[in-house]
């Protein structure tokens, strides 16, 4: 099982997993890039997975469907383009002899939700669309701080070997606002420089991977007490020990940072 990353738009990755036949997809938001790569591989589409409603990832669904006759399947709350199969918390996804698991994830969206899926011969693969970045989180256009770490913390319980499949190489940015929230951080820093050197060749930082961000992701760690302290330290608030307050106050200072 192969897995590309074809990028699109400026940030954008497309997710495209094939077994040298067939392949599906994740948040297409554009068909262009997915169509070129399906001929250049000689594959059939199979499956289109999308996370959330918005259109840097719904915009190419129509034309692929219509292109290919690839099924599509979505968040059950949100504007997907029809026709689709409305997936819910626990529904699960069959595709390339893959069982993926649907995760609900609202919080960048009301909607969202993440496919997990164990692989035979390789590490479990997680497609989070805008929920769950390296060394960030979403903007919480839709949901509420309190949704968006219960949904983290979903996350961050999948095995720690799981490949985590982004949809935006938010990467180096994500990691300088993790380095003012943890600047001792030992991991923090290796990482930091391995993704430098990545991105001057050109290369993804992605997939990272669930022990990666556990490691190093300050919205995974706001519960650590060096992460507290930077928050507190930049907006002092009188109830340090609310959890879902903290996070609130991290996630606003990464909105201004």
């Amino acid at each position: 099982m192969k897995l590309l990353a074809v990028p699109a738009f400026s940030d954008n990755y497309l997710w495209l997993l094939h077994d040298t036949r067939h392949a599906i997809v994740v948040d297409p938001g554009q068909a262009a890039p997915i169509l070129e790569c399906l001929q250049e591989h000689r594959l059939a589409l199979q499956t289109i997975l999308v996370t959330h409603h918005h259109a840097d990832h719904v915009g190419g669904v129509a034309q692929l469907r219509e292109t290919t006759g690839a099924r599509v399947v979505g968040p059950a709350t949100e504007r997907i383009p029809e026709p689709f199969e409305p997936l819910r918390q626990g529904d699960t996804v069959d595709a390339l002899g893959l069982h993926f698991s649907v995760i609900d994830v609202p919080g960048h969206t009301a909607g969202h939700i993440a496919y997990y899926a164990e692989c035979p011969d390789a590490a479990p693969l997680l497609f989070c669309g805008d929920t769950l970045f390296s060394g960030g989180c979403g903007r919480l256009f839709e949901g509420t701080p309190a949704q968006m770490l219960a949904s983290l913390g979903r996350l961050a319980a999948l095995p720690g070997d799981t490949r985590v499949c982004c949809a935006h190489e938010y990467t180096l940015a994500n990691l300088r606002f993790a380095r003012a929230v943890e600047p001792e951080n030992a991991a923090l820093q290796a990482y930091s420089a391995a993704c430098e050197k990545l991105r001057a060749q050109n290369l993804p930082t992605l997939p990272s991977t669930i022990a990666k961000e556990r490691a190093i992701n300050p919205f995974l760690r706001s519960r650590e007490r060096a992460v507290i302290a930077s928050v507190l330290a930049h907006a002092p608030m009188t109830n340090p020990h609310d959890e879902v307050a903290v996070f609130a106050a991290l996630r606003e200072w990464k909105n201004t940072f």
